[in-house]
């Protein structure tokens, strides 16, 4: 893998995609903040693959199956089961709810799609460019914009699409011009770089690089609470479903960790979790049977977690998951699966083992020819096995369709039989260590971002 010397990731975009490897050591490359195009531009004309088992019915999207692939564990298989791609401007995020999948670009467009294998159904278009966050619960959906406002939509899809836009937040005053005094704190000042949603309150909260997070009820439209809650951009949020806990990654290498006041609206930072310098990019949450484990994605190529004590509730950082050659920029949680997507144009996969916290990386997923930017998983249920799906948008601005099956007992020892054993011993081999990166060239990295 020679291009991990000298040459950068976006080098060899342009190149042909790489074969599996196996878990690997890291080094150290900062995120990326590239400036986002204003385009609005559709996407490419339909290719369908004479492979494909899913025929679209409209020639608006091209697709591509991939072989079937054994992981370097015997218990996981994935293919791509369809790969769309975006003649202009970058996909800067997606979402999954209901059988809907929703992609955000550099346009004015919401594509709205339909699972598992993304027929393209519609879109729903905005007065801004620049779609950076999608956040999608059952029928409503969240998007962020360039002018940075979020709008909240109705949507559902059964033979067609309808939608139907809510609000906009912050909402504008019914007032005379001359009357119209908004609060300062009402709108964000920098893009909004995520979004989390509180189910049980119906709580909305946005968080920017302005380093500030709002929270926004969406009863009725209003923003409760607003405070600074880093010394950097804030580039990602989860809430905890069970307990209301509002968790917050920054480009100041920190994880703080708010609650909601008791009868108040305004939150209180109880813990603050820096084991590393590198920015924090992504966050997850993993909570399965009274367990609750916490992960974070940062630019020094690895994967933190925190196990959540039962009794007093605190997290103790349990260890990181190391493989990825560049900064992590995206996760996603589900069951004891957690998925991670890099700079280094990968997904890996990696499971939980029960009752510990031993972790094991079960695949390298490649076919991704630029960074991986974002990531959406949902379970799919199957007769015979259990099955995932997983939505990966690239900076390559192609958006490819993983399905992922984990095997049982039996399978795993077909498919330990019938694998060639130097393909396993050459999927096992782990590459020599990367480069570090010299000082002087992060520098000037980080000045060219601002």
């Amino acid at each position: 893998m020679d291009f991990y010397g000298k040459k950068t990731v976006w080098s060899f975009i342009d190149e042909q995609p790489r074969t599996l490897q196996s878990p690997s050591q890291l080094s150290l490359r900062p995120t990326p903040h590239q400036p986002l195009p204003d385009s609005d531009v559709p996407l490419s004309p339909a290719r369908l693959s004479s492979a494909s088992p899913f025929a679209p019915s409209s020639p608006e999207s091209p697709w591509a199956l991939s072989p079937l692939c054994a992981s370097p564990s015997p218990s996981l298989l994935y293919h791509c089961i369809a790969s769309l791609h975006r003649l202009d401007g970058g996909i800067y995020s997606i979402a999954i709810s209901k059988g809907m999948v929703f992609t955000g670009s550099a346009s004015r467009r919401v594509r709205v799609w339909r699972q598992p294998e993304c027929l393209e159904r519609g879109h729903l278009k905005t007065s801004s460019r620049n779609i950076g966050a999608i956040l999608a619960f059952d029928n409503m959906l969240f998007t962020a914009h360039k002018d940075h406002k979020i709008r909240v939509w109705s949507v559902s899809l059964s033979e067609r699409l309808t939608s139907k836009k809510l609000a906009t937040l912050p909402r504008r005053s019914n007032l005379l011009p001359f009357m119209r005094t908004q609060p300062q704190h009402q709108q964000h000042k920098d893009t909004i770089s995520c979004l989390a949603y509180y189910h049980a309150e119906g709580l909305l909260y946005s968080a920017s690089w302005d380093k500030t997070v709002k929270t926004w009820r969406v009863a009725d439209k209003r923003c409760i609470d607003s405070f600074q809650a880093h010394d950097d951009r804030i580039n990602a949020i989860v809430v905890n479903q069970d307990d209301g806990f509002v968790f917050t990654g920054s480009s100041d290498g920190s994880i703080k960790i708010w609650r909601r006041m008791c009868g108040d609206i305004s939150h209180a930072l109880t813990m603050t979790l820096k084991f590393q310098h590198s920015p924090v990019n992504a966050l997850a949450l993993s909570t399965l049977r009274g367990t609750c484990f916490l992960y974070s994605g940062s630019s020094d190529g690895l994967v933190n977690f925190w196990e959540k004590e039962s009794i007093f509730g605190r997290y103790h950082h349990g260890g990181f998951l190391q493989g990825h050659r560049f900064c992590v920029l995206c996760l996603t949680a589900i069951d004891k699966l957690i998925f991670s997507g890099s700079e280094d144009t990968t997904i890996r996969v990696w499971s939980r083992e029960e009752g510990s916290s031993f972790h094991v990386c079960l695949a390298v997923i490649e076919g991704h020819r630029g960074p991986v930017k974002c990531l959406a998983a949902c379970l799919e249920i199957e007769k015979v096995m259990i099955g995932f799906l997983v939505y990966s948008a690239s900076m390559d601005r192609t958006v490819k369709v993983w399905r992922i099956k984990i095997l049982a007992g039996s399978e795993r020892a077909t498919v330990e039989d019938t694998e060639d054993e130097d393909v396993q011993k050459s999927m096992m081999v782990d590459h020599e260590m990367s480069p570090v990166l010299s000082p002087s060239w992060i520098e000037k990295k980080l000045q060219g971002m601002h």
